[in-house]
């Protein structure tokens, strides 16, 4: 059976705009949400969000490309270029068709998307820029990659809202472990802090209005009050272990596993039955080879709203059963980054991977008030250093789209 490893990461997201600075600060519990300041929040009476800062595109890409990439795109040719980079090849000793790009993106383009239909009503349809359909559209970044390192098999975006990039990067896991690629740069990206998205979420009700930014996302808190929208993007290389092996590459962990499945039940809500989210967790890490008690900690969806936050919770009492629930460990990064919708999945690998890597697990910060709901140990009290054996990252996306996936130390 083929094994597939994680080789490589790259990430450009509120906390940092490369792997090294953002784990420094997840370590470190440091808050990336801050005040919108690139519009008038006044009228929509959302006012925080989770902000990229200090991200310089012509480091990866010349400015004529740069102009004609949407945001999303540049995060995640970025993130991409960070990623090869990292693990220290090219794969130019593979055939270019075994090398694939799948990158998820839950909405795409709608800072263009708002900048041309004010241009269109102002000045009519004959002054749409030519370049708004390809630089809004979901599988640009996905294409745009392929363009920047040639890699011509699978090549794909995956759309389901905050699953997305968890989606990819199990889809890219499928295509390697079945044989059909050898290496796939995978994740996901997105970029929608504007005003047409926070209002279409605010009158959802599903973003929180609190004007603090140390106490807007606040998952599994009783005092929760929605998700704080952010931005990024996060990609992995994804490598057949023999190959990774041979060149001696440097390698993270081994993801193991992958479940997916549909909850069937509405447009946002999460099912209260959760069967079918803890079902995604029970398919990935059996896939793995585990049982429910070889589960260290689990990456949580984790929004700081109050539907997802409980009935994730109640998902994982019955994925691992009621007494391993209660062993486990689990966080959110979304307390420190806010939900970056499509790219948060990756994000989240990431952090998961990385985890393993160095043993540790990170506190999810902004918690005062506990819930009786919420009653698992969610890393509220600080920092966790301990063995990280296997790891759940899950992502949960309206639609009733469940994914996770099941990362492990890596074993010869």
């Amino acid at each position: 059976m083929r094994r597939v490893v994680i080789t490589g990461m790259g990430t450009v997201n509120p906390l940092g705009c490369d792997v090294p600075t953002f784990w420094n600060n997840v370590k470190a519990g440091k808050l990336g949400i801050s005040k919108i300041d690139s519009f008038d929040t006044t009228e929509v009476g959302v006012s925080v969000a989770g902000i990229v800062r200090d991200f310089d595109p012509t480091v990866y890409c010349d400015k004529k490309d740069i102009r004609h990439m949407e945001r999303f795109t540049q995060f995640a040719v970025a993130s991409a270029k960070q990623a090869i980079e990292d693990c220290g090849s090219d794969m130019k000793d593979l055939d270019v068709y075994r090398c694939g790009v799948i990158i998820g993106c839950g909405i795409g383009g709608l800072e263009m998307t708002q900048q041309e239909h004010k241009k269109y009503l102002e000045k009519g349809p004959n002054r749409i820029s030519p370049f708004f359909v390809p630089m809004m559209i979901s599988n640009m970044a996905a294409g745009e990659i392929a363009m920047k390192t040639n890699f011509r098999g699978d090549n794909f975006a995956t759309v389901t809202a905050c699953a997305s990039a968890t989606h990819a990067i199990g889809e890219a896991f499928r295509k390697i472990k079945d044989g059909y690629l050898d290496a796939c740069l995978c994740g996901g990206t997105e970029s929608t802090v504007t005003e047409f998205t926070i209002g279409g979420f605010k009158t959802m009700k599903a973003l929180t209005r609190e004007a603090d930014p140390s106490r807007a996302s606040t998952p599994f808190d009783k005092n929760r009050s929605g998700f704080v929208l952010g931005e990024g993007a996060g990609v992995l290389m994804l490598e057949e272990y023999e190959h990774a092996k041979a060149r001696g590459a440097k390698i993270y962990c081994e993801l193991a596993g992958y479940g997916a499945t549909c909850d069937a039940y509405h447009m946002t809500s999460p099912s209260p039955e959760c069967e079918a989210a803890a079902r995604a967790m029970k398919n990935s890490y059996e896939e793995a080879g585990l049982a429910s008690e070889d589960i260290t900690y689990i990456n949580a969806h984790g929004t700081s709203t109050g539907l997802n936050d409980k009935y994730e919770t109640r998902a994982i009492k019955i994925a691992l059963g009621e007494e391993n629930a209660r062993k486990v460990k689990i966080n959110s990064t979304k307390s420190m980054t806010g939900h970056m919708l499509g790219g948060t999945g990756a994000v989240e690998a990431i952090v998961s991977a990385l985890s393993i890597k160095d043993d540790f697990i990170h506190q999810t910060i902004g918690y005062t008030t506990p819930d009786e709901e919420c009653d698992l140990d969610y890393c509220t009290d600080g920092p966790v250093q301990m063995p990280v054996k296997a790891v759940l990252s899950n992502s949960l996306g309206f639609g009733g789209h469940n994914a996770t996936l099941c990362f492990k130390k890596i074993e010869d």
